[in-house]
């Protein structure tokens, strides 16, 4: 299924899945809708739409210069027109231009409606997408974000609901405002113009000037800053389990015939100071498996699971489903 559609959500909660994790932008409106980016160019048919050419224009986001249509030149009821395509072209392709895009609140409803059809409790996992950015052009998510929560009833600390960010100044912000559970997402190194590696940083470092890095972040110095703010981490799962030659390595690398280094302290670390660790993403295509796995998925599920991640992101719930049955067996 396209990702961040409801038609993926209820197929995620029908393979077992314990939350559902939308990505979170604004569209022009105010509405927060589930997308993987602010620009839509990949994720929906706006390409098809004539109505809609003179829209295409190019923007710097978090630093990134893009090309394409993007979440917050359209109204809610322009998105609506749109039908959401499937963004990897080595996934499966026939249900493009089948779904609509789906708001937060339709998300929400959608898990309530789960929970009460299923009996166990469906979760869900938001990322605020580009915090920065958002409240740069006066559409700032954290407020829109916990007044729709706090509307179901989800404003609480024992609510089955996640809040994540890949930046640290909204989360610092988000816990002004509420004792939902926060994560601090660790992401990989970029890509730089001329294609080299370049150390990943929260863009609102690069914005402030901190020097720091997402590696200075999990140092313990860094965890225990992280919990001052926050409740987990959501690492790239290649810090805590490296590749044997990682040097300079970027997180869109192709990991197939790629060989494991030996596992980090990191979640030993996180532990150690109350932070749980949500590792992403996992799935099950060969490309995404080190050679150490011998192709199967559920190698790799096993070897996270038995370090001691507290949770997984994965693309495949049926799959780690499965591996989590296995090793509590």
């Amino acid at each position: 299924m396209p990702e961040h559609t409801l038609a993926a959500y209820e197929l995620a909660i029908e393979q077992g899945a314990d939350f559902i994790e939308p990505d979170l932008v604004s569209t022009k409106d105010g509405t927060l809708i589930a997308r993987h980016e602010l620009n839509i160019t990949e994720t929906t048919d706006v390409g098809a739409h004539p109505e809609f050419a003179s829209r295409r224009t190019a923007k710097t986001i978090d630093g990134k210069r893009a090309e394409g249509w993007f979440a917050d030149d359209f109204t809610l009821a322009e998105i609506k027109t749109l039908r959401a395509r499937q963004r990897l072209p080595f996934r499966e392709q026939q249900f493009n231009g089948r779904f609509e895009i789906p708001t937060f609140q339709e998300v929400i409803e959608l898990a309530k409606r789960a929970s009460d059809r299923t009996g166990r409790v469906i979760g869900v996992y938001p990322e605020t997408k580009h915090p920065t950015y958002h409240r740069s052009v006066g559409l700032p998510l954290e407020e829109k974000l916990i007044e729709l929560l706090d509307h179901y009833g989800l404003n609480g600390s024992t609510a089955p609901v996640v809040i994540q960010s890949f930046e640290t100044t909204n989360l610092k912000g988000l816990r002004k405002l509420t004792e939902i559970r926060l994560v601090q997402l660790i992401d990989g190194d970029g890509i730089a113009p001329d294609g080299g590696p370049v150390p990943g940083k929260p863009y609102d470092f690069t914005v402030s000037g901190d020097p720091r890095t997402y590696a200075d972040l999990l140092t313990l110095d860094g965890l225990k800053a992280i919990k001052t703010y926050a409740d987990g981490i959501g690492p790239w799962k290649r810090y805590l389990v490296g590749f044997a030659d990682s040097a300079g390595r970027d997180r869109s690398a192709d990991d197939s015939g790629e060989k494991l280094g030996e596992p980090t302290a990191v979640i030993r670390d996180a532990h150690s100071v109350g932070l749980f660790v949500h590792a992403w993403t996992f799935r099950n295509e060969p490309r995404y498996l080190a050679s150490d796995y011998g192709g199967d998925p559920l190698n790799e599920y096993r070897q996270f699971f038995g370090l001691g991640v507290d949770a997984v992101f994965s693309d495949f719930p049926d799959t780690a489903v499965s591996a989590r049955a296995a090793c509590r067996k």
